[in-house]
């Protein structure tokens, strides 16, 4: 039995490492992305005993960059079955919608929206040879309709678009068998959570990790916190 092929984005530290280290330790093969190759070599050595790990150096981005990766998992791999789209950026507190930096703003919707957005349409033909494609956006409670309040207005409207995006996807890949879910890991330890947050980069990584293994017959088109659906 061939054993399913994960890309992680963002799989260099915080919950993307730890979502990098969970599916490895299920036995799931993980190509680990991070922005520069030494970030990538790094990655490597801290996951190296944990499994199959592979590593390339994907600037999310940059639609060479993102085609370049979709090479290279074509050439070793034939498939993806499980695409994490974890990289995200700027969590903009200093920001209210009233007075926000829209340069900076439209800067953070490339990384958290418009890259998902580019990954999944770029490795579509490769998750579509799948037998159990997953695909799982790392979002936000930030991102729910409820929550837009007029704070930190870039990172809470990528995320929310990020949100729509899944539920579009979701309808369109329906008759692939690709299931597109998205999910919230709460407030994470981490370089944008802080070192206040209560939960773990493990605890973070546990929804994402059990969406990007559901069954066939798993749901499609929701939002996630602890493994239970929230509202967009």
């Amino acid at each position: 039995m061939q054993k399913k092929i994960a890309l992680v984005t963002g799989a260099n530290r915080g919950i993307g490492f730890a979502v990098a280290k969970g599916l490895l330790q299920k036995g799931i093969t993980v190509i680990a992305s991070a922005r520069t190759d030494e970030k990538a070599k790094v990655t490597k050595e801290n996951l190296s005993s944990y499994g199959d790990i592979h590593v390339y150096p994907l600037e999310v981005t940059q639609l060479p960059s993102i085609q370049k990766a979709v090479q290279y998992v074509h050439n070793n791999f034939g498939q993806l079955d499980i695409l994490i789209n974890n990289a995200g950026v700027n969590y903009d507190t200093w920001h209210h919608v009233q007075n926000a930096d829209l340069e900076e703003v439209r800067q953070t919707f490339e990384t958290n929206t418009f890259a998902p957005w580019q990954l999944i349409q770029n490795f579509l033909p490769l998750l579509k040879k799948s037998k159990a494609g997953r695909i799982v956006n790392v979002s936000s409670g930030s991102g729910a309709f409820s929550s837009q309040n007029g704070q930190t207005p870039g990172y809470s409207l990528s995320k929310y678009a990020l949100n729509g995006l899944t539920l579009q996807f979701a309808q369109a890949l329906q008759r692939d068998g690709i299931l597109v879910n998205a999910v919230c890991p709460g407030w994470v330890r981490t370089d944008m959570g802080g070192s206040g947050a209560p939960r773990s980069p493990e605890q973070g990584a546990d929804t994402i990790i059990w969406a990007a293994l559901l069954e066939n017959s798993g749901p499609s088109g929701k939002f996630f916190r602890d493994r239970k659906e929230v509202s967009f």
